[in-house]
């Protein structure tokens, strides 16, 4: 039997897509139900992404073990629907307060050692619900401001571009490992191209679908840095997993493992947008993320 040649002279394997099947079987559905979710705005909307967060504090508990995880979960998830409910109503400042008041029972009945870590886990899924209603709350349709459905299009694109294009770039460039430690698969020729890609993405739905006058280098460095921001967030969630020795966060999704593994760059880069709103002293989160004078 003839040895396949080895070391530096061997030839390079092809990229590998074996999970690419069911990877793209997974996220067609997630997406359907995530634009679903969109069109139907109001309740509906910000329903679906308190779900998203609830099963992610669901799934971060579990990391943490057994230990009266049934009692976190419960309060953590209740402390998600009270500050959800008075963030959708332009009550941020107490959904925080509420939050911290639940991170606090929540750490309190963690294990000893673990404590911050559970606590952690509430802030990290009211991340996202608190970004999303501030984003866009959950007003009728006849009042809504055009830049909020906008802003979550462009949230989506850049996601969604800087994740698909960096599981592409970097199984079909490779090279050198952006942080091997943390995320064995991630190269930076990955990362690159799905910033990049991303960042197009998002210039691309806000020229599609104006509202005004789109200042394409603001927005296109804009871009660049909320699909920055959502590959920092699969670094985070990574660097969880290796601290809790887990390859997934759950077995929700088939080919993607949990709902921390498929939104945790969305949790960054939604983030990202309601702070930038905040910072800009915008009228509104999504008018600071379009308006540029």
């Amino acid at each position: 039997m003839t040895q396949a040649p080895t070391g530096p002279d061997a030839p390079r394997a092809g990229p590998n897509f074996s999970d690419l099947r069911m990877r793209v079987i997974s996220a067609l559905v997630m997406a359907a139900l995530a634009v679903g979710a969109l069109v139907a705005g109001g309740a509906p909307f910000i329903l679906f992404w308190l779900a998203a967060a609830i099963a992610m504090v669901w799934e971060w508990q579990k990391l943490l073990g057994e230990e009266r995880r049934l009692p976190r979960f419960v309060i953590g998830a209740a402390a998600l629907a009270v500050a959800c409910a008075f963030a959708a109503q332009n009550g941020a400042d107490i959904a925080l307060l509420i939050l911290a008041v639940g991170a606090l029972i929540v750490g309190w009945l963690g294990a000893p050692g673990l404590r911050i870590w559970a606590g952690v886990g509430v802030f990290y899924a009211g991340a996202l619900i608190l970004s999303i209603a501030v984003i866009r709350p959950p007003l009728p349709a006849l009042i809504e401001p055009p830049y909020n459905l906008r802003s979550i299009l462009w949230l989506f694109a850049v996601v969604w571009g800087t994740d698909i294009m960096a599981y592409f770039g970097g199984r079909l460039i490779g090279g050198p490992k952006l942080w091997p430690r943390v995320s064995a698969g991630k190269t930076w020729s990955g990362t690159i191209v799905g910033i990049v890609s991303g960042a197009l993405a998002g210039l691309a739905v806000a020229a599609i679908a104006p509202v005004g006058p789109v200042a394409t280098l603001p927005l296109l460095l804009v871009g660049l840095a909320g699909g920055a921001a959502a590959q920092a967030g699969d670094l985070f969630e990574s660097s969880v997993k290796r601290r809790f020795n887990v390859k997934d966060s759950s077995q929700l999704i088939p080919g993607h493992g949990g709902v921390m593994d498929r939104l945790d760059g969305f949790v960054a880069a939604a983030l990202f947008v309601a702070l930038l709103g905040v910072v800009r002293g915008a009228p509104s989160a999504a008018e600071g993320l379009f308006v540029w004078h």
